[in-house]
């Protein structure tokens, strides 16, 4: 039996915004917007390539946590430097490429599975990018 990770809510002030932030910055697609009367509004976005996807929201019951409280989300991607660059070139403020070292983090590229690019949305949710290596 297989069992698949297909969602992972992610709290934010304003859903516009965040949803601005994940398409139109990070490169989400957009699945679902989709307003439930007048008291709540979901937004589901799905990673290039990704089977998981992200859901935001704001109202009555849709999400409780507190805006940038989610830290660790993880992309992998087979190309740091690049993935780095398309962020900043959309606008995103990614901090450099670094790899674990003696238990530390230090500048540059790391071997395989030790490179990460690490940023946050517009409400302090923090996100890493992690190279895997070519397969």
């Amino acid at each position: 039996m297989d069992w698949k990770l297909e969602l992972v809510p992610v709290p934010v002030t304003d859903v516009e915004r965040a949803k601005r932030f994940y398409s139109e910055q990070m490169g989400f697609a957009v699945d679902h917007d989709m307003c439930i009367g007048d008291e709540a509004r979901i937004v589901q976005l799905t990673p290039p390539g990704s089977g998981c996807s992200i859901v935001i929201g704001a109202g009555t019951g849709v999400m409780e946590e507190k805006p940038g409280s989610l830290q660790g989300l993880q992309l992998v991607v087979s190309d740091i430097a690049a993935a780095r660059a398309q962020l900043v070139e959309r606008g995103v403020p990614a901090g450099p490429v670094q790899h674990v070292e003696d238990g530390a983090m230090a500048d540059g590229p790391g071997g395989a599975w030790n490179s990460f690019v690490y940023f946050s949305d517009p409400d302090g949710n923090g996100w890493a990018l992690q190279e895997r290596p070519e397969t």
